[in-house]
């Protein structure tokens, strides 16, 4: 790939949310100070909004990485639910335990979260819900919600909500029927925007932490990047990561402001034109126009001798313009892409996952919850070729041709430069750079989780998935734990799962989110479970 034609560690502009790449812009640092500053004070509500690719999720992921030790954390991701679906993943997320019969119960579900809030309180521990993508919430979850705030002591509130969401979450708490949870909204912060000067030292901190030596992008590009991008940060990533691959394509270590339009445009479908277009044009109507009025005066002003004919003016000739070379398509995938286009929908695709791990589905309809039923799990991602070696397992990529379509085709294998996929009856092997093309990120992979259920786990929390956690861990360094406290997430378990993290390449926040829990169960691999690569065997 690029990096090392760059002299880069990593791909400087992948478009998950990593805390190591966190820009601060002034807006954001207020938003993060003010986030950390409930956690550790207040309670209540806390909203932080922005528009679509503005970084809040990333100042989450932060803000979980700088969590105090003296908190504990449920974040909710799917809002789309009902208050009793709600309430049962609050409580999942914060290990307690709800019999079967009690799930459709509100009142049992609350009264057990009241008494978890007040053993917390006791032992001076503060509990936080953060819940993403707020703006889908029913009015009736966030009445829920709402009450979930009266649960408190005579002097303070025992649970602190973090509502994270679009503009829209906005004028939903504006709403009539809402205005007591309104009320309760103790800061509101909404990130906008960078600016020219924070979009040019965005661009510039993401390439330092990756690696980069000098600069890359020429002063008139990065001047581009942030007219083109409005100053939205995933914009941004996206469009640089596109132009570094041009530029690496034609073997130039500088990337103009051509490179970059064309970049914009390869991901948008649009084409843009240099900001001096509309001046040159705007410019050349202005002389054409009078150019014109001259010509009218001298071809019909009177004479007091005779008419002379005017000879006809040409109109005055405006240069066309040199149109930017398109892009060539990577003539390999999109062929293939053409010639399997039957066999590169969602069914297909996902046929073809589950039978490497000897599964076959009955139907084309919800071939996720068939897998479960055969005790696997799917997981969706969006990022980079890492974060995809990382997990080291066949997925099914999301490519978009050159025309626009759509196709979902499975990787089933990956080397340094090339890799396999799987359409059907044979393997067809691509070269990774081309295959970038047409992949913009997002990627499903099915792995077999060891217990029942699988959840985000922290630190307090307790129960069969953090022994399983615990003794995963054991089994690659090698020790043995405790069989009183293995179930139990302490201090030691997230540095050992920190420690795993940064060997691996993942974000070190001490949180074994589903990404980690993957790539643990990846490294000690049951034999004959498929992998894109071969790992050294674990002793």
């Amino acid at each position: 790939m690029y990096t090392r034609f760059f002299g880069l560690s990593e791909k400087p502009f992948a478009i998950t949310p990593d805390p190591r790449y966190l820009y601060l812009s002034e807006r954001h640092a207020e938003a993060l100070a003010h986030l950390l500053y409930g956690i550790n004070e207040s309670g209540g509500f806390i909203q932080l909004t922005g528009e679509v690719g503005t970084g809040k999720t990333t100042v989450v992921r932060t803000l979980l990485s700088r969590v105090p030790h003296h908190a504990d954390v449920a974040v909710i991701l799917n809002p789309r639910v009902t208050p009793v679906e709600f309430l049962l993943t609050i409580c999942e997320e914060l290990g307690i335990a709800i019999e079967e019969a009690d799930r459709d119960s509100v009142k049992q579900m609350v009264d057990a979260l009241n008494r978890r809030l007040l053993a917390a309180h006791a032992e001076g521990r503060r509990i936080i819900v953060i819940v993403d993508e707020a703006q889908n919430l029913s009015a009736d979850t966030l009445e829920q919600v709402r009450l979930l705030t009266n649960l408190e002591t005579p002097t303070q509130k025992l649970l602190q909500i973090i509502l994270i969401g679009q503009p829209e979450l906005r004028d939903l708490l504006n709403r009539n029927d809402l205005r007591q949870l309104a009320q309760r909204i103790t800061g509101r912060y909404h990130l906008n925007p960078l600016s020219r000067e924070e979009t040019l030292g965005y661009v510039r901190h993401r390439l330092r932490v990756a690696g980069a030596a000098g600069e890359i992008f020429t002063p008139r590009a990065l001047s581009e990047v942030h007219r083109l991008s409005s100053g939205i940060p995933r914009v941004i990533n996206v469009t640089c990561d596109r132009a570094l691959l041009g530029a690496y394509t034609q073997e130039t270590r500088k990337l103009t402001a051509a490179l970059v339009r064309r970049a914009a445009g390869e991901v948008y479908g649009r084409h843009y034109t240099p900001r001096w277009f509309g001046w040159t044009l705007a410019f050349l109507v202005i002389a054409g126009g009078t150019a014109a009025g001259v010509l009218g005066w001298r071809t019909f002003r009177p004479s007091a001798s005779r008419h002379v004919a005017a000879a006809p003016v040409a109109a005055p000739h405006v240069a066309e313009l040199p149109k930017l070379k398109p892009a060539q398509p990577s003539v390999s995938v999109d062929a293939l892409l053409a010639a399997n286009a039957a066999e590169t929908g969602d069914a297909a695709a996902f046929r073809r996952l589950l039978s490497l791990w000897g599964t076959a589905m009955t139907d084309d309809h919800d071939p996720c919850g068939q897998a479960q039923k055969a005790g696997l799990s799917c997981l969706e991602q969006r990022g980079s070729w890492a974060q995809v070696r990382a997990l080291n397992r066949p997925a099914i990529l999301t490519l978009t041709d050159a025309a626009g379509q759509r196709h979902r085709v499975v990787l089933s294998g990956l080397d340094d430069k090339f890799a396999t996929l799987d359409l059907g009856e044979h393997g067809e092997r691509v070269a990774i750079d081309d295959l970038s093309r047409d992949w913009f990120g997002d990627f499903t992979v099915v792995w077999k989780p060891k217990t029942s259920r699988t959840r985000l786990l922290s630190m307090g929390m307790q129960g069969d998935e953090v022994r399983w956690l615990r003794r995963s861990l054991n089994a690659l360094l090698g020790t043995s734990a405790d069989p009183e406290r293995d179930d139990v997430y302490d201090q030691d378990l997230a540095t050992a799962v920190q420690n795993f993290q940064r060997e691996h390449r993942l974000n070190v926040d001490g949180i074994a989110g589903l990404q980690t829990q993957v790539v643990l169960d990846t490294a000690l691999a049951e034999p004959g479970s498929p992998l894109l690569f071969p790992t050294t065997p674990h002793s």
